[in-house]
């Protein structure tokens, strides 16, 4: 459903009644396309547009909705601010306080004061970049990692976090495989929270990986360079 609202630039085909207020507008738009979620609904002060946030994006229409904007960016002349990224940024942030740490594999870098968690998955190789090009040299940190396979991508990632979590010591299986490509050999039959940290990812959205987490709730989507995620670790902790 959201390749087709990556094609629909400007598609009228909806009726011209009036629909000026917020519920009548998300019931319109779940009428016409039924398996989308619409979660949130804004009117912006830019010529009449509706911000639509659902499944993850931003899309914008107008209050008889009669077209869709998707796939573009609303940019304030002026300033040059990328409204769409900005307000992308509120709506997908998370309660870093809420999230379930304990189901993490936790990796310690100096004091550790700076906190991140990282959807990942073992077989991903951009998680594995992010790993040894971007984190390696970073100190002060701690890194909370919720092992995270995509199966239909990865067929044998989901065994290869069982290895990871059953392993004596956690975060050196963990580090052995993404920085030297060595599993631990043992046993895989624990108890894993990888399930419920799939539950999870599906209800924040989280549809690829690396997913980064920062403890001021922002999120960036994949090996980020090491520059980017240290201003965001630094702003999340309110270091300048």
């Amino acid at each position: 459903m959201l390749k087709m609202f990556a094609a629909l630039i400007f598609v009228a085909f909806f009726s011209h009644n009036a629909m000026a207020d917020e519920a009548g507008l998300k019931k319109a738009i779940e009428a016409a396309y039924p398996k989308v979620n619409v979660e949130k609904i804004t009117k912006t002060p830019y010529g009449g547009l509706y911000e639509v946030f659902l499944d993850g994006q931003i899309v914008y229409t107008d209050e008889k909705f009669s077209f869709l904007i998707a796939e573009g960016r609303l940019i304030e002349p002026k300033t040059k601010r990328n409204i769409t990224a900005e307000r992308l940024e509120d709506l997908t942030r998370v309660d870093f306080s809420k999230l379930p740490l304990d189901r993490a594999v936790k990796v310690v870098r100096g004091n550790g004061s700076r906190k991140l968690v990282v959807f990942s998955d073992p077989d991903c190789p951009f998680c594995k970049r992010l790993e040894q090009k971007e984190l390696i040299n970073m100190t002060d940190i701690t890194v909370y990692t919720f092992l995270y396979p995509l199966e239909q991508l990865h067929p044998d990632a989901a065994n290869k976090s069982k290895a990871i979590w059953c392993a004596p010591d956690r975060a050196k299986a963990w580090m052995d495989w993404v920085l030297n490509n060595q599993l631990v050999k043992g046993s895989t039959s624990c108890e894993t929270p990888i399930d419920s940290l799939a539950e999870l990812g599906k209800k924040l959205g989280v549809a690829s990986t690396p997913t980064l987490i920062f403890a001021d709730g922002k999120r960036m989507l994949g090996a980020y360079p090491a520059k980017e995620i240290e201003n965001a670790l630094n702003n999340a902790s309110g270091k300048k």
